[in-house]
């Protein structure tokens, strides 16, 4: 899926999670989004894939949650990143 994604194939059902580039926390877009020629030049951080919109939320209500519990706070980029440079 992700050689997918990286290089333009069709993915008629896939949806991608990614940090916001603004103020925003994330954002959700269908991945033929992706082969537009802003996006190559221009790759946004993808933190999920999902199959469907539905999932897409469902993964974004949960790292929201795991946030919440976690750190008392909903700043999911903050949060992110502290897992990772565990």
């Amino acid at each position: 899926m992700k050689w997918k994604l990286r290089y333009g194939a069709l993915q008629p059902n896939i949806y991608v999670i990614t940090l916001a580039k603004g103020s925003d926390q994330l954002e959700i877009y269908h991945s033929i989004f992706l082969r537009q020629k802003y996006y190559r030049k221009h790759p946004p951080y993808i933190i999920g894939i999902c199959k469907g919109y539905e999932e897409a939320l469902d993964t974004v209500i949960g790292i929201v949650q795991a946030a919440i519990e976690k750190s008392g706070s909903p700043d999911i980029k903050k949060f992110l990143f502290s897992q990772v440079n565990h």
